[in-house]
């Protein structure tokens, strides 16, 4: 009788200890943020997730009544940002990233530094219009007339990119059409524009909104856009398909992640105060101004598209002969 009384207070006790996480966790999730929430960016200033990451930071401060600080973390090839924000394990400590940045990353290195499954989305906020832009002194006007002096003379030309998932597309479609350029690394690779500008850098894959200024000054210029479909923000301008190398696209996707463990319940209010940010007439002009077409979605469909984005670059991956790498 004694040990049936012990398991009934042992049974009785765990009941009542699991009846007060689920009746605290909403609790928890009501009072966040207690403090400062930092979003962690793997890119430089002026890039279009710095832009979006500033305008959004500022409605969140006012929604939040604490404030929301953006601190750029470049380098590294996006690791100095991602292994600050997966060693902080902070629920205040947020990752604002382009998924491009670190997509490719289990098929670019040998080891990682961080585990991908502690990235969980939040929310997706934009989709940023990623450009081929030239050097104007290489004298091209389309894609076909580069590769065409790529062929004429292998090793010469260079290109860069801001984003290791477009290190794998870059480097497939090289192998595949038999081409040899030189691919040059930047810590910073938005300071990568200057070199394009100044003609060292010949062909530079970036968001649009890091090489706006000077494509409109005449110091880049712009061959094609890699998105599935043309534009609005560059009328006129082809994509990669329509210049007859679709195996170059690549949607830019841009949102917010939390740590592995950050309650859905949280994950989910943080979706919605981005969304109404993201409603704000001026900030989605601002976005649309800088590259980028506003598509708020909630963390299952930001998870989504990332998945189908995962699965197009494993597919590179395999005509490279990469494999998946293993996590430190």
């Amino acid at each position: 009788m004694s040990t049936m009384k012990h398991t009934c207070s042992v049974v009785t006790l765990l009941l009542t200890a699991l009846a007060w996480v689920a009746a605290s966790a909403p609790a928890r999730t009501q009072d966040w943020p207690t403090r400062a929430v930092k979003f962690l960016l793997p890119i430089g200033a002026g890039s279009g997730a710095d832009i979006g990451a500033r305008l959004i930071a500022e409605k969140l401060t006012v929604k939040w009544g604490q404030p929301v600080v953006v601190e750029n973390r470049p380098g590294g090839d996006g690791f100095v940002a991602l292994t600050a924000f997966t060693s902080a394990r902070d629920d205040h400590t947020l990752l604002f990233a382009p998924t491009t940045t670190f997509a490719g990353h289990p098929y670019l290195h040998n080891k990682l530094p961080y585990n991908p499954t502690d990235l969980a989305p939040i929310a997706r906020v934009s989709s940023t219009l990623v450009t081929i832009g030239a050097a104007p002194s290489l004298g091209a006007s389309s894609l076909k007339s580069v590769f065409d002096k790529v062929r004429a003379e292998p090793a010469k030309f260079n290109w860069t990119t801001t984003a290791g998932a477009t290190d794998l597309i870059i480097n497939a479609f090289l192998k595949n059409a038999n081409l040899t350029m030189v691919r040059v690394p930047y810590r910073d690779p938005v300071q990568a524009q200057n070199d394009v500008a100044e003609g060292r850098l010949h062909l530079y894959w970036s968001a649009y909104a890091i090489i706006q200024a000077q494509a409109q000054a005449g110091r880049i210029k712009v061959l094609a856009v890699t998105s599935s479909e043309p534009s609005p923000i560059l009328p006129g301008m082809p994509t990669v398909t329509q210049q007859g190398y679709p195996e170059l696209t690549l949607d830019g996707l841009i949102g917010l992640f939390g740590t592995r463990d950050m309650p859905l319940s949280l994950r989910e209010r943080i979706a919605t105060d981005v969304k109404a940010a993201l409603a704000d007439v001026a900030i989605a002009q601002r976005l649309t101004a800088t590259g980028q077409t506003v598509v708020p979605g909630s963390a299952a469909e930001f998870a989504a598209a990332i998945e189908k984005q995962r699965a197009s670059l494993e597919g590179f991956a395999k005509v490279l002969g990469i494999s998946a790498a293993t996590v430190e």
